[in-house]
């Protein structure tokens, strides 16, 4: 191929990006290491990731980390959503977005605690924010625009318990106000508001949430009016770790008997070196993000994972 000027802006533009991503990795896996055991992998109970005991109490006012953070840098689906629809028509997309099959996703997610042992010494209060990715980061021809950003914020109230269930152990019970958003303008304009309600078990190395949820209608215009229907009302976390291997599934369901929907999300993590692992994802089903409420896919992610439940 002929290298012409043009050729060389592009391929000095394509390496510039590429070594951004680089960086930002490495600063990732830098500050991953530099937090935990650089030797082994560090596996925390629920009772040190939520301060449940007294002996794991570090007060108020401390990052920590919260849901799962990874990177993926390639994530396919089988059904990229291209015209995104709502039942509310000025959120309708009315032209044929050009989204690759192949994007990358990542997700940050922190906590910190706000109020300890409230209520006659009983009880925390968290402040949560997650945030997720979807970056068309392979489109050129589109100039590699974030597809969709989902913003998480969430006041959780929390009960540290001691309840054995039929042989598994009841943790921690609570509720949570929870905003989701993307942030954008019509049509992109997705958001909700839920109440939720939590309770967690553990036995060894198996951990299980269960959050079922209330949804607050919005007074005003809705993004999304039907997205129970799809996301769901419950949403059921299973963990399990073993050495180096991690498995955790997340199944979200409508619990409408006559139109049951849902998704599945199954994650496999395996550690190099600590708490870097490699990861795994694979969903199907509706919603996995909020543009994506009522549209249907499989998708399939490979990547690095940092920390996990």
């Amino acid at each position: 191929m002929r290298l012409t000027l043009s050729n060389f802006v592009n391929y000095t533009s394509f390496m510039k990006f590429h070594y951004s991503i680089l960086c930002i990795l490495i600063t990732f896996i830098s500050y991953s290491q530099s937090v935990f055991d650089q030797d082994q992998v560090i596996e925390k109970t629920m009772s040190q990731r939520w301060e449940l005991d007294d002996e794991d109490k570090n007060g108020t006012f401390k990052l920590t980390f919260y849901k799962p953070i990874f990177v993926l840098p390639a994530r396919w689906s089988s059904n990229p959503n291209e015209l995104p629809q709502s039942e509310s028509l000025e959120n309708s997309f009315t032209e044929v977005q050009n989204y690759d099959q192949v994007e990358a996703k990542f997700q940050l997610s922190l906590k910190t605690k706000l109020i300890q042992s409230f209520l006659f010494g009983h009880g925390d209060i968290w402040l949560g924010f997650t945030q997720l990715a979807n970056w068309q980061v392979y489109n050129d021809p589109v100039s590699r625009p974030f597809r969709e950003l989902n913003y998480e914020p969430e006041l959780i109230v929390n009960f540290p318990m001691k309840v054995n269930l039929f042989g598994i152990d009841l943790r921690m019970a609570g509720l949570a106000f929870n905003h989701q958003s993307n942030g954008r303008d019509l049509p992109r304009s997705r958001s909700w508001n839920r109440i939720m309600f939590h309770a967690a078990f553990e036995k060894d190395n198996f951990q299980l949430y269960l959050k079922p949820w209330i949804r607050i209608e919005s007074s005003d215009k809705d993004d999304n009016p039907a997205i129970s229907e799809y996301i769901g009302r419950m949403e059921a976390n299973a963990i399990y770790n073993k050495n180096k291997h991690s498995i955790y599934v997340i199944g979200k369901n409508s619990l409408d008997f006559d139109k049951n929907r849902g998704s599945l999300e199954i994650n496999y993590l395996y550690s190099v070196k600590s708490n870097l692992r490699l990861h795994f994802q694979a969903f199907t089903g509706y919603g996995e993000t909020l543009i994506d409420y009522n549209h249907k896919q499989t998708t399939l992610g490979i990547g690095i994972s940092f920390i996990d439940w």
